[in-house]
This record gives C-alpha cells, structure tokens and sequence, in this order.
C-alpha cells in the first residue's frame, strides 16, 4: 500500500504541475490591453473606492469591501485551522500526561533543549519585541489608510511572540499568553469578524441602508467596518 501511495502521490503532483503549466501558457501576455483583467471591474475600484468604502487604500477596501465574501471564507478557513490546533493540542496533552515521566527520564521533552540563559538573546528579545508588537498595532490600525491590516499586522506580533519564545521558554511565555487566552481571542475574533459581515451582507443584499458612517477618509477612525475587521483578522 506504501508504494502505491507514493507512486499516486508522484503521479498527482506531476498532473497537477502539468494543469498548472498548461493554464499559465494560455494566459494573455504581459501588457495587452484587451485583456480580460482590464474591465469595468478594477475601474470601479480605482474610481469609487473612496466613496463607497471610505478606506484611503483601496486595497483594503476590496479585500474588506468589495470581496467581502470571498474574505469571510477565508476566515472560515482560519477557524477550521484554529480548530484542528486545539484538537492537536488537547491529543498531545493526553499523550504527554500519559508518557511524561518517561520522556523526562530519556530527555526526549523538547523543553529540555531551551536556551536556559542565554543573556544576549534575552536582552535583544527584551528591547525587540516591545518595539514589534507596537509596531504590530500601528500596522492594523491604518490597515485602512496605508499599506498594510490585519494579515500583515498580525504576522508581525506572532513574530514578536515567537521571539519571546525563543529567548524565555515555554514556561515564562505561557504566564502571558496562555491556551485559555488563545481561545478566546481567537474564537472571539472570528464570531465578531463574521457576525460584522452578516450585518453587510443582510443590508447590502435587501438594499437597505447600513447606518454605519464611513467617517472622515484619512481619519482612524473611519472607513465604517473596515477597521474593526482588520482588528479582527490581526487577532486572529
């Protein structure tokens, strides 16, 4: 069965490559203007984006906005991964009570391979990551206004976590952040991120009226739900 498997997972992954090499030799070349990429729809973007979104990037408006739904899928996905973490997790923690007295015997417990006190990496973990998870925050909060939101800025904290990390170990970082406070952020996230976008979709597809202002462009504060979603997804 092994050697069948591998043999279908060779066979796959070379169709796959080849579908894939197929599709990109019948794209249109780089530059036409006929293009089906060049229509009314990236139009609407560029010229209303503003207006209707009151995101000063209008990437983020699109991606936030205009193609709402294809976002909240995407955050579907992220629950389905949340979730398949902390089933992960709770297996592990029933094997590792189970056989935790033998791996600590055999030394096989990866917290015994933990930099213990490296003081160089400690003193740079303490003045880096303070500077990256505010520089973090700033990058989600003008999601809306300058390159950047939610993904990104989230990116950028869990970097500075896993820093933290690194330097201090498990048992330090988990007086931080703890399994209990990844659950909740993380669920909480995604309940507010996808009760938010119901709310539009609701009103958006019975044309009623959203009543959620869109504020001054420029502002922080603006851009209607745009930045609470990228709170959200930076979260997350």
């Amino acid at each position: 069965f092994h050697k069948i498997y591998e043999a279908l997972a060779v066979c796959f992954c070379l169709a796959l490559a080849g579908i894939l090499l197929y599709t990109v030799s019948l794209l249109p070349a780089t530059g036409v203007a006929d293009k089906p990429v060049n229509n009314e729809v990236p139009a609407r973007y560029i010229e209303k984006g503003l207006q209707e979104t009151g995101a000063v990037n209008i990437v983020t408006g699109m991606i936030l906005d205009y193609r709402a739904f294809d976002t909240f899928g995407e955050s579907n996905v992220l629950f389905a991964a949340t979730t398949t973490v902390l089933i992960l997790l709770h297996s592990r923690k029933r094997a590792k009570d189970k056989q935790r007295r033998e791996e600590e015997s055999e030394g096989e417990n990866d917290r015994v391979y933990e930099p213990k006190q490296d003081s160089v990496l400690q003193v740079a973990a303490c003045v880096l990551v303070p500077v990256i998870i505010l520089f973090g925050i700033y990058v989600i909060l003008n999601g809306h206004l300058s390159p950047g939101g939610g993904f990104s800025g989230g990116a950028i904290i869990g970097a500075g976590l896993i820093l933290y990390l690194s330097a201090f170990g498990f048992e330090k970082t988990e007086k931080l952040f703890t399994e209990k406070t990844y659950k909740c952020i993380s669920f909480g996230a995604l309940t507010t991120y996808c009760l938010a976008k119901s709310y539009s979709f609701f009103t958006g597809a019975n044309h009623l009226e959203s009543h959620i202002p869109l504020g001054t462009p420029g502002a922080i504060i603006s851009s209607g739900l745009l930045l609470i979603l990228n709170i959200c997804v930076g979260l997350v």
